[in-house]
Parts: structure tokens; sequence; C-alpha cells
């Protein structure tokens, strides 16, 4: 009996030494599309950006080893939120990147608040975030559909563009897109003439298109993002809907999405963009390291992954602390310098506003190697670019 009770003394002692040892981990995870739609421009490819972050920064923060741990929320809300549910309680993960999808990245970004540890967004793009769904504990560090709208309508609708009709994916995402570049196109002058919703993963736009066409708009707003975004574009050419008298206007196209339909069919498009591999000397040095793990340059939200992290730990080490409240404060104490990021500036609503590229995309044979698919026109000031403080139904920027 004795040996028993030592036996299984010795268990629960090295049982809890074991948990206090993963306690002492400190983790960041990424929450993201592993597999599905969003996989080519998120996934493994976030995951691998966020470790080369901790890789750079030295791998320890606080005394104690960071770990990154990437889950497939295989773009529903209620799997992400199960998961970083376990992630905070369990895991002593304190920062959960990517998100990908506006409904996980709402979901998850309320549960960090009620952890009171915090949500980055890196890859999730619905404006919403820091607008009617803000909180203390979210930050959105990429892109987001108020600065995919503004970027685009003006030179479309100063070009002749002035009827839009819109073919919209029918979640948070291509609702929030829609909503922002329709305000954007009525401010301009411009009217919007028709608008229809389909479901995620759509295969066949043809009746959405002809549609469109038959509507009288010069402009089809594609409010759509990834395969869906892909598909309308080449079905739109495939079906002879696009020419000079109807358009394309993808708000939301980014470098994936190029490389997917091809520089025939994404050519002249015009994009705001926060990242672009080849745009400058310290793109193309982070993206040349990143090619030689990956086989591709990144994408703008795998870019963003290794941005935030890097500057999340360098201000959790600057606060002697990863607590949420101490983190940001340090982050909002100044200009906000991290990779890729210019004249950034992270308000009290978790946008991180910063200046932007304007590119478009270039014709084929324009494109010298692989992968050059943009041509930089120029830059967009970040007050420009994102939601201004006037327009936000943020309450934590009246207070």
């Amino acid at each position: 009996m004795m040996k028993r009770l030592l036996t299984a003394g010795v268990a629960v002692l090295a049982l809890a030494a074991a948990s206090a040892a993963r306690a002492e981990t400190i983790r960041i995870g990424v929450l993201t599309d592993m597999a599905g739609p969003l996989s080519d421009a998120q996934g493994p490819g976030s995951v691998e950006a966020t470790r080369m972050a901790v890789e750079d920064f030295g791998g320890r923060l606080l005394g104690e080893k960071v770990e990154v741990i990437g889950a497939d929320h295989q773009n529903k809300a209620d799997i992400g939120a199960a998961i970083a549910r376990d992630w905070y309680d369990t895991r002593n993960v304190q920062v959960i990147m990517d998100l990908g999808n506006s409904a996980v990245a709402i979901a998850v970004q309320n549960i960090a608040k009620d952890k009171n540890r915090l949500s980055v967004a890196t890859g999730a793009a619905s404006g919403e975030l820091t607008n009617r769904h803000c909180n203390t504990n979210a930050i959105q560090w990429g892109y987001d559909t108020y600065q995919f709208a503004k970027g685009i309508t003006g030179p479309v609708v100063k070009s002749g563009g002035d009827r839009w009709f819109f073919i919209s994916a029918d979640y948070a995402f291509g609702h929030a897109l829609e909503n922002d570049t329709r305000k954007a196109v009525e401010k301009l002058g411009g009217k919007v003439v028709g608008a229809v919703r389909h479901p995620i993963n759509t295969l066949d736009f043809s009746s959405y298109l002809m549609q469109a066409k038959n509507s009288g708009a010069n402009v089809i707003g594609v409010a759509s993002a990834i395969a869906d975004q892909q598909n309308v574009l080449k079905q739109g050419q495939e079906f002879a809907i696009f020419d000079d008298k109807v358009r394309p206007a993808a708000m939301a196209l980014l470098l994936s999405d190029v490389h997917s339909v091809g520089l025939k069919a994404a050519q002249g498009t015009t994009v705001s963009s926060i990242f672009y591999w080849d745009a400058d000397d310290e793109s193309r040095a982070f993206s040349r390291r990143y090619a030689a793990k990956m086989g591709r340059p990144p994408s703008e939200a795998q870019a963003m992954n290794y941005s935030a992290t890097l500057a999340w730990l360098q201000a959790a080490e600057a606060a002697k602390s990863v607590e949420p409240e101490k983190v940001l404060a340090r982050l909002r104490s100044g200009p906000v310098s991290a990779p890729f990021i210019r004249n950034g500036t992270l308000r009290a609503d978790g946008k991180l506003v910063r200046d932007i590229w304007l590119a478009r995309v270039k014709a084929p044979e324009q494109s010298k190697y692989p992968w050059d698919y943009m041509e930089i026109l120029g830059t967009i000031a970040g007050r420009d670019a994102f939601r201004p403080v006037e327009e936000s139904e943020c309450a934590l920027l009246k207070q």
C-alpha cells in the first residue's frame, strides 16, 4: 500500500511539474484556414511567417520560451471559438493571430476580451472588427474592407465607372465590403444600380454575371474573396461579360488571386495594398527568406503575421509583461515601428493606421520574372485609406 501511495505521489508531482513547464512556455496561436479557400493566402504560410518572427526575435520572451502553435478554424465561427477558448484556458496562448474569416475573428476577439488575452486580425478583413465590433483586447493589423473600398473607388469612378452592380459574398466580409464600397461610390457621385449575393464557394457565376451585364452598370463590383472572386473574374472573361463598356472592380484582389486567375484576366486592375513582396528593399529581403522556406513569396496576410508578431514581442519585452493592457499601452505610446509599416499609429479602436501602396496589375507582356505581377503607382496616406474617427461607431474612440 505504501509503495502504491509513493508511486501515485510521484506521478502527481510529475504531472504537476509537466503542467508548470507547459505554463511557463509563452504561446502564440495562429488560428487560420489550413486547407480551405483561404489557405493559399493564409494557412500554413501564416504559421511559418509567425515562426520566422519568433526566431528573429530570439525565441524567448521575459526569460521564457516562445512557441507557435497553429490550428484550422475551417471557416466556422463555432470551431474557431472552441479552439480559442481552449488555447486561452489551457495552453497559455497569450495572443491569437491571423483569423482570416471575419465571422471567426469577431467570435475570437469577444473571447479574448472575456479572457483578458489578445486577438490580432492579420487576415480577417471586415471593417466592422474595429467599428461596431471593436473591443479593448482586439487589433486589426492587416487590410480591411474600408481600405479596399476607398483605395479602388476613387480611380474607377473618376475614370467614368459611375454605375455599379455588386456581386457579393453572403457572409460578414462580403456584406462589409459591399457596404463600404457602396458608400464610397455614392460619396463620389456614382450610383449603385443593383446587387446580388452568393454563398461561399460558388462554382457557377454565369447567372449573376448576366444579371449584372443586363443591369446597365458599367462596373461590376466583386465583393468576394479568394476562390469566389477568382471565379467571377475568370468566368467574366470566359463569357465575354467584361469589355470596354463593362469592367470589373475586384476590391479585395490579392497577390494569390492574381496568380490564380492570371495576368490576362486581372491586368489593369487598380488595388490598394498593405504589402507587396517586390515593393521595396525591406519587402524583397523578407520575401527571399520566406520563399526559401515556402517556395513562393508571402501573401499580404502572411507578411502581416510576421510584422504583428515581432511588434507584439517587442512591445511585451519593453512593457516587461504579456498583459494586454500593458502591451497595448506600449504599442500606442508612439509611432508603430514594425516591418512593412510606414507612419503607423495604433488607435484605441484597435485599427493600425498606416500608409499603403496604390498598385496596378501588370499586363502579361510587362511581367519580367515569376510573381512579377504589380506595378507600384504610389502611396496612399493612412488618413485617406482607413475609416476616419468621425465616421466610426466604435465607442472606444469617443472616450
